[in-house]
């Protein structure tokens, strides 16, 4: 079942490199990985240490975002889950914006976590059309403290959410997130 999960994942990462994301790089609008970097360092503080890697990472298979979220947010499983976030879009040449977030997902997945999260936001045309729901295949491993990157797309816009959380979580799924201009407790 394990070699399904990670097929899935794979198979859906490869059909979002197959768009031509390395044009984003040169586009003015974008952060540079440095930029990124630096912020992510200022807002996870003390737990970043791998967070240069898995920036570079995104950047290399998706180019450079026009935009990225920090914030924070919870979830919790027992086979079928929910995740809850709220946090500020940055952009260079639309400005700031607050967005709420909130999915569900089913899968092989059991546990709660509590995380703060960076989003790196690829190819979004304007800060209105944050609005809409991003789907894709997530995994977790938390025991007490972790660490990691997933990609979720929605037409051309992709979300590359980073998060390090606290909590006690393991399993893959499949959901998707939800952003709105204000809080809902309304997954759907």
């Amino acid at each position: 079942m394990r070699a399904i999960l990670r097929f899935a994942a794979l198979a859906i990462l490869a059909i979002g490199l197959n768009t031509d994301f390395a044009a984003a790089q040169s586009r003015p609008g974008t952060y540079s990985p440095d930029e990124l970097v630096k912020s992510g360092h200022r807002f996870f503080g003390g737990v970043s240490r791998g967070l240069a890697e898995v920036i570079e990472k995104a950047v290399s298979k998706w180019g450079q975002p026009n935009g990225y979220v920090l914030g924070q947010e919870g979830g919790g499983a027992i086979v079928v889950g929910l995740r809850y976030g709220d946090g500020t879009l940055y952009t260079k040449n639309a400005g700031d914006r607050r967005v709420f977030w909130e999915g569900p997902s089913i899968g092989f997945d059991m546990g709660g976590e509590g995380a703060r999260t960076m989003m790196l936001v690829y190819n979004l045309p304007a800060t209105e059309s944050i609005y809409q729901r991003y789907a894709g295949i997530d995994g977790s491993a938390y025991f007490i403290g972790g660490f990691g990157m997933t990609a979720l797309m929605a037409g051309d816009v992709v979300l590359v959410p980073i998060r390090s959380g606290v909590g006690l979580r393991l399993g893959a799924n499949i959901g998707y997130l939800k952003f709105t201009p204000k809080a809902t407790w309304n997954p759907f």
